[in-house]
């Protein structure tokens, strides 16, 4: 079996075998298939795509790559969340607290920045000190110390995707809907999880642009999730506009802290609770979604969601100070405010813009290689539906170096369509599937 058989098989639109798809993630993760044919192949997958049969084989051989973990002997239910990617999305710094503080088991792993959307780890980091790149060993201690950990995937989980990961990020392969449920549920299926919520992005600031490529991914995912004997629920929800008001590690991770505190972008603040609601009905904590709305809302009003931020930060050496002085977290030197030219309303927002105006700034990676600035990002002050005059200020950009300051500043007034006449921003949850 030769790799360049199987890519001439996928470019010309056949069915890979398991063997033949075997034989890559095996290869690959061995060092023994080079990247520039498994760039070859992704962009023929890309191009070509692949049946259910493939994407649940290549799912399962990324899975066995490495270890799969066993949590049965912590006898609780064992809960994760994944957000399929947007620009402002930092609700995972929300929902681990507040479900772990339910006393659901949250095995969370997470990734980094990905083409223009933001990575849970990198928000995390700008935290000082604190350490996302825990063993196995430490992340077993933690979720039996305090029912939660948030780290980043290690050598011994899902290899195979790691790599494959990165190599997505700078091929522009990124939003290929089997590509994306492999990388997704191999890490989550090997994590020890009992129950899994998905959150599916939908819009122009998704890597799904259209709400039936969100259905099929959703409904692919949950397939394999339940072919693996795991409970799975997903949301498919709007990324026509940032989430929230901030784009930007240290300025998401704010965000998150005051949602802690119950104070927030309305948004935001629904999206946490929703998925949160979904996770503790899963975890048992909850025996139907209203109740688990009301759990949200009594572990953030108790204050118990935000020790249990505080508890996270301390067990992951971070510093617990940040959550009460946001002072000690990055901050960009410089601003620059980006107003609106005409009046109107704010009609549509090129989403993906803003968070490629966000790249620009630092907060994301424009290379494989790049070193991301944890201080940088925007503030948004416009959205949909809303009534501007001309010098309105539509956002706000934090950055550090003006080298790209003026290519960013343009992007992000071309990402704002203002025009005459007043319109809704789309329903924030357009579809359950359970």
């Amino acid at each position: 079996m030769r790799a360049v058989d199987i890519i001439e098989k996928k470019r010309d639109g056949k069915t890979l075998t398991r063997d033949e798809i075997r034989f890559i993630v095996q290869g690959y993760t061995a060092g023994e298939v080079a990247d520039y044919q498994v760039s070859a192949l992704l962009m023929a997958i890309f191009l070509r795509g692949m049946t259910d049969a493939e994407a649940i084989a290549l799912t399962e051989e990324m899975l066995y790559s490495g270890e799969v973990i066993d949590l049965s002997d912590l006898d609780r239910p064992r809960v994760d969340k994944h957000s399929t990617g947007g620009v402002g999305d930092k609700t995972s710094l929300v929902i681990a607290p507040v479900v772990a503080a339910a006393g659901v088991i949250v095995p969370m792993i997470s990734g980094r920045a990905l083409a223009h959307s933001g990575g849970t780890l990198d928000k995390l980091e700008s935290i000082p000190g604190f350490r996302t790149n825990l063993s196995l060993t430490e992340f077993r201690s933690m979720l039996e110390r305090i029912g939660v950990a948030l780290i980043g995937q290690t050598a011994e989980i899902a290899p195979a995707d790691r790599k494959l990961y990165a190599l997505r990020d700078v091929t522009a392969t990124v939003p290929c809907r089997p590509l994306m449920a492999a990388s997704i549920m191999s890490k989550k299926m090997a994590e020890g999880i009992t129950g899994l919520v998905l959150d599916v992005k939908v819009g122009n600031g998704a890597f799904m642009k259209s709400e039936d490529e969100a259905r099929k991914l959703a409904e692919l995912m949950i397939q394999v999730a339940r072919g693996l004997g795991k409970d799975c629920v997903a949301l498919l929800t709007d990324m026509s506009q940032p989430l929230g008001s901030r784009v930007g590690n240290a300025l998401e991770v704010i965000e998150a802290f005051e949602a802690l505190r119950g104070n927030g972008p309305e948004d935001f603040i629904t999206l946490c609770r929703e998925l949160s609601a979904e996770m503790l009905v899963l975890g048992r904590a909850a025996t139907n979604i209203d109740e688990g709305r009301a759990r949200y809302d009594e572990l953030i009003a108790s204050g118990a969601a935000l020790e249990k931020m505080r508890e996270i930060i301390v067990a992951q050496s971070g510093e617990p100070r940040t959550l009460d002085d946001y002072s000690l977290l990055p901050t960009a030197r410089h601003q620059r405010v980006v107003k609106a030219r005409r009046k109107g309303y704010v009609q549509a927002i090129d989403t993906e813009a803003i968070g490629r105006a966000s790249m620009l700034l630092g907060a994301g990676r424009l290379r494989l290689d790049s070193k991301i600035d944890p201080g940088v990002g925007l503030t948004i002050a416009a959205r949909i539906g809303d009534e501007v005059d001309e010098n309105t200020p539509l956002a706000t950009l934090h950055y550090n170096s003006a080298v790209l300051m003026d290519e960013a500043a343009a992007l992000t007034l071309q990402a704002y369509q203002i025009g005459g006449e007043r319109v809704e921003a789309p329903p924030l949850i357009k579809a359950a599937l359970r």
